[in-house]
């Protein structure tokens, strides 16, 4: 685990915050797969189009239960979605509260430019509109720490892959 992106204690939950095309997914790639929790993975899993919004109440039903599972058992957690909504953050919060573990946030702080180009290059484009308004809701460093994470990270580049060995 030495090659890991992030120091993550044991039963950590590491909450991904940023637009589509910010590198969550490539930064959250450097995890063990079985560590990574992602709603577009659930949504293709019901589905078979991680893009199909109307899945998303049955992707977080299951990211919750696996969420529940892992912390459960005092392991890590890294929460791969945009989680660009106070709610849904609320909702992350209160489970970790609730298991007793603890939790920190790495935002992805890029500009709207580059996440807009990254977007464009990727296999399933989010459109550019919603882009945008998803980029205008990234919270700041100080309202995450208020919130309730322990320790806030700040990304403000897209980051290169390099996936944990497995």
């Amino acid at each position: 685990m030495s090659h890991l992106p992030l120091p993550l204690p044991e039963g950590a939950v590491c909450a991904l915050i940023g637009a589509p095309g910010s590198g969550k997914s490539t930064f959250a790639a450097r995890f063990p797969s079985t560590w990574r929790l992602n709603l577009d993975t659930y949504r293709a899993l019901a589905t078979d189009d991680e893009a199909d919004q109307t899945a998303t109440p049955v992707a977080a039903e299951i990211q919750n239960l696996l969420l529940d599972a892992r912390l459960s058992r005092n392991l890590r957690v890294v929460v791969d979605s945009t989680n660009l909504h106070a709610h849904v953050r609320a909702g992350l919060l209160a489970r970790v509260r609730y298991w007793q573990r603890p939790v920190l946030a790495v935002l992805f702080d890029v500009p709207l430019d580059t996440a807009q180009a990254r977007n464009a290059d990727r296999g399933r484009i989010v459109p550019p509109e919603i882009v945008r308004d998803l980029h205008q809701l990234l919270p700041s460093a100080d309202q995450l720490a208020a919130e309730g994470f322990a320790r806030v990270y700040r990304i403000s580049e897209i980051v290169s892959p390099s996936p944990v060995e497995q």
